[in-house]
């Protein structure tokens, strides 16, 4: 029998189709690859499922994804990755068209943006009226001082993703949420966040593949994103403790996963089981 590590029946999880994965501390840390991860995706494929990868960092675009997985040995391409930086593009041009942006982010998420059709600034600009905000790991004070400047004026203000820390080999660093709270304490405004757990990077996906919510299950390490957001599209959730989130967090929180696992070594144990043995 097919169980989660509560002893709840998981068999569910064999009929489905679509793997929304979450990535940072769900199947890498940083550059090491999880144990169990490359079966993982082979046994989705051999199954005739597909996996898509959606993700809140924005610091990278779909060009370094691709490449860093690629050298990790998964197997993927452009279409197996959704992330912030594609779903804040598609929500400024459909939201705010023709509209300058000022942009406080990496080179790769300004690239992404410019790629999209929007024009970006990342100077002081008084054609700017929409401020974004993205998980910048090159930032400096004089950028910082730039968008207090812009935050100052009557702009729409607007975020990639509201994750607190980014988890990396030693521990975590800040990431686009705690960036947001230190621009808050100096402007008093606070943007709104694109990336999960609003759910629209899920659905977005599911409407590109004309998939089911009920096909689809998301897997990730964080209960207020990733787990937020497949309760909020509709679809189950396997919260995995190889990241952010512990046991404790959720047997204290108010966010509850569908499913819990160690890790996806162990969902994948689960997947591949033969009838009569026990998965923990």
């Amino acid at each position: 029998m097919f169980t989660d590590k509560t002893g709840k029946h998981a068999e569910i999880l064999k009929h489905k189709t679509l793997y929304l994965l979450d990535m940072d501390g769900t199947i890498y840390n940083e550059d090491e690859i999880f144990d169990g991860t490359l079966d993982f995706l082979d046994e989705i494929e051999r199954r005739g499922g597909k996996y898509i990868f959606i993700t809140n960092n924005s610091s990278k675009s779909v060009k370094d994804y691709v490449e860093k997985v690629t050298n990790m040995g998964i197997r993927a391409d452009y279409e197996n990755f959704y992330t912030s930086s594609q779903a804040t593009a598609m929500y400024i041009k459909e939201m705010y068209p023709g509209q300058v942006v000022y942009c406080m982010g990496t080179s790769s998420l300004i690239k992404e943006l410019e790629e999209a059709g929007i024009e970006v600034v990342t100077e002081v600009d008084d054609r700017a009226k929409v401020v974004l905000i993205g998980f910048d790991t090159e930032n400096t004070s004089e950028k910082i001082r730039k968008t207090c400047i812009m935050l100052g004026r009557d702009v729409v203000y607007l975020a990639t993703n509201p994750d607190l820390v980014c988890p990396v080999s030693f521990g975590y660093i800040p990431d686009c949420g705690s960036m947001s709270m230190m621009l808050k304490n100096a402007t008093g405004k606070e943007p709104f966040f694109i990336g999960k757990p609003e759910p629209i990077m899920v659905n977005c996906v599911l409407k590109k593949l004309g998939c089911k919510a009920e096909e689809a299950v998301i897997i990730g390490d964080r209960l207020y994103t990733d787990i937020k957001t497949g309760t909020r599209a509709g679809i189950d959730t396997i919260c995995v403790l190889s990241g952010e989130a512990t046991m404790k967090d959720i047997e204290e929180g108010q966010i509850k996963p569908d499913y819990i696992f160690d890790s996806v070594k162990n969902i994948y144990e689960g997947l591949t089981e033969k009838e009569g043995a026990g998965n923990h």
